[in-house]
């Protein structure tokens, strides 16, 4: 069986920027177990599945050892491909998933992510994480989809992160970590860890941005917001509160398309 395959860089100004998504469009449905070992194979943060349904498609989303429930960059993706490869005609696609349904629209060079705003509670910080981190944290908060999210005083200080991964992983069981601060030429800054999703460090994390977005909103008093995920890949992000939706966009760059054989 050979199936199309392509390689995004998703929100990503260059080549070999951004956070590389895998994307796998189907006519229906593989097993469960093969999509998992295709994801695993791949050994991106996600690869991204979908089938056509009505109008628009049903999307899943696996990491090299779990499926999730919400991934943006792999949709943002997703909606490159329909818009540049499957239908060059569209302006915009609607994904039916986990969480509901999920928007890609064009604007110009940039695509659109319509998601749901998930903002966090605040909650004491744990007696492990600053040795765990390597810096202070200023505040703790609980974030709906299996998140946490970490509060430092300076951008420096979450560019400069050497973490302990294992540690990290002992600590959050099951859950990831943003970590973020006030911004130097941006709103703010981030980096996303989920040791235990397969995912060491992941380079730029849409669906983290459903927290921060609302997170940073209120604290600056702004609706819209620049923001960039300062990982070794790196990648820019804008952001703009809509009721309860965040707006996501970023840029999409096709380093690959080819054909897996399974």
């Amino acid at each position: 069986m050979n199936l199309p395959f392509y390689w995004v860089d998703a929100f990503a100004e260059a080549p070999f920027k951004g956070n590389p998504a895998g994307v796998v469009p189907l006519r229906s449905w593989l097993d469960d177990a093969l999509m998992q070992a295709i994801a695993t194979e791949n050994n991106l943060s996600e690869t991204a599945f979908f089938v056509p349904e009505g109008a628009g498609y049903h999307l899943r989303w696996f990491t090299p050892t779990v499926e999730v429930e919400l991934c943006g960059h792999a949709t943002l993706a997703s909606g490159h491909v329909v818009m540049t490869v499957l239908d060059a005609a569209r302006n915009s696609v609607t994904f039916r998933s986990a969480s509901g349904p999920l928007g890609v629209a064009r604007d110009g060079d940039w695509r659109v992510l319509d998601f749901p705003s998930r903002p966090p509670a605040p909650i004491a910080v744990p007696s492990w994480l600053p040795a765990a981190l390597g810096a202070e944290v200023r505040a703790f908060h609980d974030a709906p989809g299996g998140n946490t999210l970490a509060l430092l005083g300076r951008a420096a200080e979450v560019r400069d992160l050497v973490p302990d991964i294992p540690a990290l992983g002992r600590g959050l069981e099951d859950r990831g970590i943003i970590v973020t601060a006030p911004g130097d030429d941006v709103d703010f800054v981030s980096r996303y860890f989920a040791p235990n999703h397969g995912i060491p460090e992941d380079p730029v994390t849409g669906s983290a941005h459903c927290t921060l977005t609302p997170y940073w909103a209120d604290r600056l008093g702004k609706t819209t917001l620049e923001a960039r995920q300062v990982s070794r890949r790196g990648g820019g992000l804008r952001c703009t509160v809509k009721g309860n939706r965040v707006l996501i966009a970023g840029r999409c760059i096709t380093y690959l398309a080819g054909t897996i054989s399974v």
